[in-house]
This record gives structure tokens, sequence and C-alpha cells, in this order.
């Protein structure tokens, strides 16, 4: 990750308060009508207010162009907000950078490597320009950071030579060389295989457990129902919605389910019932529950010769909440 500028400021004085609801003691991160433009007037993020509680693991989820990467940067400072507010572990950015960076650790668009030098090599380069670091216990925590992650057998492995997930798994150990009281994590699984993703999922759990606040950007909804406590669901630049995760999806209704030998004819029943979006699948058919009684609905497919296996509702997906809140697809790119 490139380093953080703390040039400018986003508000005039460390006493402008980000907000008047927010207590700003329980959260890591508040924004208050957070909003970029770039030149050419295109709105990258508009008028954001965002709440992430202390010690949650928090999702940040958008379809591409949504805003969730220039919303991290204007949070670590990279970039400075067109106007609007934000605070970082209480203090505002980017005015408060070089105070604030020192506690968070984060992964933003993939770590930069020196390729020629080994995983463990890297891993003390970035130690050593860390001026908080003690120097005499460096090899100590390199080891630990790159055990943490899964390194420790390609350690000497030049970094040049590492895959993407190698590379993902080695800029989180050098996001973790000293604790963090927030960790910011732009799609930290990309490029590795189910175990790893399960093995990181398992760290951001121990660290969360720990205490640590984890604002974690990613394009998986299934990983976000995992290991995420809250989530907020970016839009064009605006936000749509922000809570607990099994809150978000509490609003939608779930999917009829039907298990039948005879799917054909229970999805034409159902249609005719008036339920939409019905999809057949083997021995399954799924559809948008008809806006009428479902033991009616039960009657109906038996009474027209369907053999019904299992009829029921199915608890509406992160993904479903998304897409009745967006109205579109999970094609996320930035």
């Amino acid at each position: 990750m490139a380093e953080p500028s703390t040039a400018g400021a986003a508000d005039s004085a460390d006493s402008a308060d980000v907000g008047d609801s927010a207590d700003v003691g329980d959260t890591a991160i508040v924004t208050r009508a957070l909003t970029k433009r770039y030149r050419g007037g295109q709105l990258a993020v508009d008028g954001l207010d965002l709440a992430v509680p202390a010690g949650s693991v928090f999702g940040f989820l958008g379809p591409n162009g949504s805003g969730k990467t220039t919303t991290i940067r204007m949070l670590m400072g990279l970039i400075e907000p067109t106007s609007g507010r934000a605070r970082v572990l209480g203090r505002p950015m980017p005015r408060a950078a070089r105070s604030v960076l020192p506690h968070v650790g984060a992964l933003i668009e993939g770590p930069a490597l020196y390729g020629f030098l080994s995983g463990r090599d890297n891993l003390l380069r970035y130690d050593a320009a860390d001026p908080a670091a003690d120097p005499r216990t460096r090899r100590a925590r390199v080891t630990a950071a790159l055990d943490r992650v899964g390194l420790t057998a390609a350690a000497g492995k030049k970094a040049k030579a590492y895959s993407l997930g190698m590379k993902q798994r080695l800029g989180l150990a050098a996001a973790l060389l000293q604790p963090r009281r927030l960790l910011v994590l732009d799609e930290p699984t990309n490029g590795l295989d189910p175990q790893g993703m399960r093995e990181i999922r398992a760290l951001i759990r121990e660290l969360a457990s720990d205490g640590t606040t984890v604002f974690l950007s990613s394009h998986l909804l299934d990983e976000i129902e995992q290991v995420c406590t809250h989530a907020a669901v970016m839009a064009r630049g605006r936000l749509i919605t922000q809570g607990p995760v099994a809150g978000l999806s509490a609003g939608v209704r779930g999917r009829l389910i039907v298990t039948t030998p005879d799917p054909g004819d229970a999805a034409r029943t159902l249609k005719e019932l008036g339920a939409n979006d019905v999809v057949t699948a083997e021995d399954r058919v799924s559809a948008e529950p008809p806006d009428r009684d479902l033991a009616e609905v039960n009657a109906a497919l038996v009474t027209a010769g369907v053999r019904v296996r299992g009829f029921g509702i199915e608890r509406a997906s992160l993904e479903d909440a998304f897409v009745a809140l967006t109205g579109e697809g999970f094609d996320v790119a930035g």
C-alpha cells in the first residue's frame, strides 16, 4: 500500500465534531456527509454517513463504482474529501493521520512488495520503516506474523515467486506486525483457495475477539455473512443501509422452496398461483412466494398432482437483501 499522505485537512480543527448523534467512544469510524467529487464532476462518494462500532467486524459492500475504495482511501488519508468529515479512532482524518495511522493496519488494493526480496525480508523492511517498532524484537515479530498467516514454510522464498494468494497473506502479515486497534482490509481473500479463505476468516474472528475492529471490503457476500457482525451497503456513491448483518436481510421476504420429483408441474402451478421468479433446478423449485396463505399453496400443488417432498420458506440471504436494496446484481471491482 502506498504511504498515506498527511497533508491537508478535511476539517478546520480537531475540535470539529464529526457527528452530533454518534458516540465517538463507541465507534472506530464515523463519517458525516463525507463526499468526494473528482475533476470533471464525477461524484464518487455522496454524503456518506457511516458508523462502524468499535470491536465489530464490519463488512463494506457495493457493486462496481459504488465508492467503496474511494471511501477507504479517504478514511486512510490517502486522498482528501471534497467535503464532509471523518473520524478514525476518535480523531479527524486526514488531519490527524500521523497520530492515527500507527494504530491502524491496512491492506488496500493489494500489498506493495519487493519482488527480489523474500517474504521474511519484505516484512523486516516494513517493520524497520515503523519508527515505533523496537528493533531488538523485530525478527520475533516478523516470525510471529508469518506464522499467523501460514507463510512460515515460504518465508525464504522471493516474493516475485509468490502466488496471488500468498501475496495477500504477506500483505496481511505486514498489517499485523504490531497490535492494531483497527484493521482495514480491501478484498483480503482475493486469490486464496477455499482452505486459505477459511483460515483468513478464522484469523479475522480471532483478531476481533482480541478487541481489534476489522473493516472489511469484499465482493463475496457469503464471506460477509460468515465473518461480519455489521455491514453497510453502497450503491452509486451513496449509503443504502447499514447495521447488524442479521438485520439487513430481516426485512426481505425469503424464497419459497419446493422439493419434488415433478419440478415442471410444480413450476407451472406456482406460476398459476401468482409466484414470480420461478426457478427450476433438478428436483427443486424456488420462487418468490405468491401473496396468499402458504397452506393454500401447498394444497394447490398436491391437488395438481405434484408429489411434494419438501415445502417451506428459505431465509433471505444477504445476497437477496442486496439485490432488493440496490436493484442490481453484485459485480464488484471498486
